[in-house]
């Protein structure tokens, strides 16, 4: 039986602020740099211009509010949200002198955002952690002018995303799987589904609802080569969840695996996986 939603949302809180961000801070210019191509392609289907306003949801370390931020140019604004301390810490760290960027520590299911301040609601893989995802958005809308935007990017199913699932198998041959998390139950995947992803912006109350599948590639090691990706992936992500804990041993034969099943992606100092998201757009009435 699965866990109540209410406790769902209070893990995914606490993990952002523990390990998860501990996490995401320490790797921050590297997941930058793997995760680059994604934030230019929401960004170019968010159509950002100058003068907006924006509401950057699930911030993380600022990569995407500063690229924002210089879009919508000094007449306009982007308020930074994260409910994870440590990571907007570094966000508001790297961006203090960019004065139309401030910033919220806040979890935005439940955030009084001023009413009708946005043009934009905008996430990277910032949505879909809530544990009741359809409440989360209509309260965020509420954010928006009427006729605003949404724009964000969600991952597809985990079997179309070989950058996770490569390393993940590779280390399943040393340690037990994760649990299985239920169909429904907040984290990175739960918005494969693209009927559920219309049906909860819906639910909502969004309008002209959009979902494009799109196809490109990772690279996990930023141009370091076959150990950069296999230090990054022991750091950040799914495979660093399954590995939480192991003896030195059980860490080093992991190792040896990934080394292995990364080799036949290596492109010179590239190590490209496949990877799949959805962009996601909507409207406000």
């Amino acid at each position: 039986m699965s866990e109540p939603i209410e406790t769902l949302h209070e893990n995914q809180i606490a993990y952002w602020n523990g390990a998860g961000g501990d996490h995401w801070v320490k790797r921050q210019e590297l997941t930058d740099q793997v995760l680059a191509p994604v934030a230019e392609i929401v960004l170019n289907r968010a159509a950002v211009a100058a003068g907006e306003r924006v509401i950057d949801v699930g911030c993380g370390c600022g990569a995407t509010t500063s690229l924002l931020a210089e879009r919508v140019g000094a007449t306009g604004a982007v308020l930074a949200a994260d409910v994870s301390a440590p990571m907007l810490a570094r966000a508001e760290q790297r961006l203090a002198d960019r004065p139309t960027v401030s910033f919220v520590c806040a979890d935005a299911a439940r955030h009084p955002f001023t009413p009708g301040w946005a043009d934009l609601l905008f996430s990277r893989f910032g949505v879909m952690f809530f544990g009741d995802p359809a409440a989360a958005f209509a309260n965020m809308r509420r954010g928006l002018k009427p006729g605003g935007r949404v724009a964000f990017a969600c991952w597809r199913k985990p079997a179309e995303n070989p950058w996770m699932m490569v390393p993940l198998n590779a280390a399943y041959e040393h340690v037990p799987p994760l649990p299985k998390p239920g169909p429904e139950d907040p984290g990175p995947f739960s918005f494969g589904d693209p009927e559920r992803v219309t049906r909860i912006l819906s639910t909502a109350g969004f309008e002209n609802v959009a979902i494009e599948p799109v196809d490109l590639a990772l690279d996990l090691a930023s141009g370091g080569g076959v150990d950069a990706a296999v230090s990054y992936t022991l750091d950040i992500g799914a495979t660093s969840r399954a590995l939480d804990g192991v003896s030195d041993e059980i860490r080093a034969a992991v190792t040896a695996s990934l080394r292995r099943v990364f080799v036949p992606y290596a492109d010179g100092g590239r190590v490209l996986l496949p990877a799949a998201i959805w962009i996601v757009s909507a409207k406000a009435p």
